[in-house]
């Protein structure tokens, strides 16, 4: 019987399918209860055992997206048929709707700042990650590892200096001031991962596109940038996820205006306490677009992350 030291047995395959279907199980459990309590009713969310067979329904994305109060008995007296479906069902909970939330506010807030941010740190990025891979930047060394090191440190360790220049600044609970912030957060991590998928890039094809004709600029832009353009889309996924997720500066400096989706979907009350329904539709909405973005450069992200692990 032969026997391969590269080629994985039956057997190895079987085992590594088990595990990985496993632990995809164990990770997407999590999501598909929230998936699923957004769905249940306020009783069958706070059910004990818990509920996995449920009469499904949408009042909790109905909940995020109004806000309500509980009805007089003078109005629930009143029969009403001519109400939309949601007016409806809300009625049928004993509360009527009294306007739109603020849900979607901060959800476009969350766009805008995520985006913002990631396409700035981007940008940023990769220039400076140009600049330390092909030109002779004294102290290249020890100006990577600052930047590097600015990653170390938890950004709630320098909240209190943040929100004391932010408020001097005039920049609490601006768009600007979070999309500033998230992106120099983000730039060291861009600089660092850009600059290894740079550094892959033989120099010699700028070379002889500059011996052609072409100006320095034209050269990153028509030669580099594409080849590089795997590396730059999964570096946009990791910023983005960060800008999307960040909660404890959120809180911090933004209250209303800028105020994002992750600080606000945990305030979400309903008329008689925590409404879990609307919470976890909430959160079920907020994973779309990160979600989409993710799913639109997956062929990017596999060779984003193994790219450079083997060098020349």
């Amino acid at each position: 019987m032969s026997y391969s030291v590269t080629q994985p047995s039956v057997r190895q395959k079987w085992i590594a399918g088990i595990l990985v279907i496993g632990y995809a199980l164990i990770t997407m459990l999590p999501l598909l209860w929230i998936v699923a309590t957004g769905f249940k009713s306020s009783v069958d969310s706070i059910a004990y055992p818990p509920k996995i067979l449920f009469e499904p329904t949408v009042e909790g994305y109905v909940n995020v997206f109004t806000a309500q109060t509980r009805l007089s008995a003078e109005l629930a007296a009143e029969p009403r048929d001519d109400l939309p479906w949601y007016e409806q069902l809300v009625r049928n909970k004993g509360n009527t709707i009294v306007g739109a939330s603020r849900y979607s506010e901060r959800f476009f807030n969350s766009v805008i700042i995520g985006f913002g941010s990631t396409f700035f740190a981007i940008v940023l990025g990769t220039a400076a990650a140009y600049a330390f891979s092909r030109f002779k930047v004294p102290l290249k060394d020890d100006l990577l590892f600052f930047i590097l090191s600015t990653r170390m440190m938890p950004p709630i360790a320098v909240a209190i200096p943040i929100f004391l220049m932010f408020r001097n600044l005039g920049l609490n609970d601006t768009h600007a001031g979070m999309i500033l912030l998230y992106t120099a957060i983000n730039l060291s991590l861009a600089v660092w991962l850009i600059n290894g998928f740079i550094d892959e890039i033989p120099i010699e094809y700028e070379e002889a596109a500059l011996i052609d004709g072409y100006t320095r600029f034209q050269a990153f832009y028509k030669v580099v940038l594409p080849q590089a353009a795997t590396g730059i889309a999964s570096t946009a996924i990791f910023c983005l996820i960060f800008s999307w997720n960040e909660y404890a500066l959120a809180v911090l400096l933004t209250s209303g205006t800028a105020q994002t989706a992750p600080p606000f979907i945990p305030t979400i009350i309903g008329v008689g306490g925590q409404d879990w329904p609307a919470v976890a539709a909430g959160a079920t909405i907020f994973l779309v677009p990160v979600m989409v973005f993710t799913i639109l450069l997956r062929k990017h992200l596999l060779r984003g992350i193994t790219f450079g692990a083997v060098r020349k």
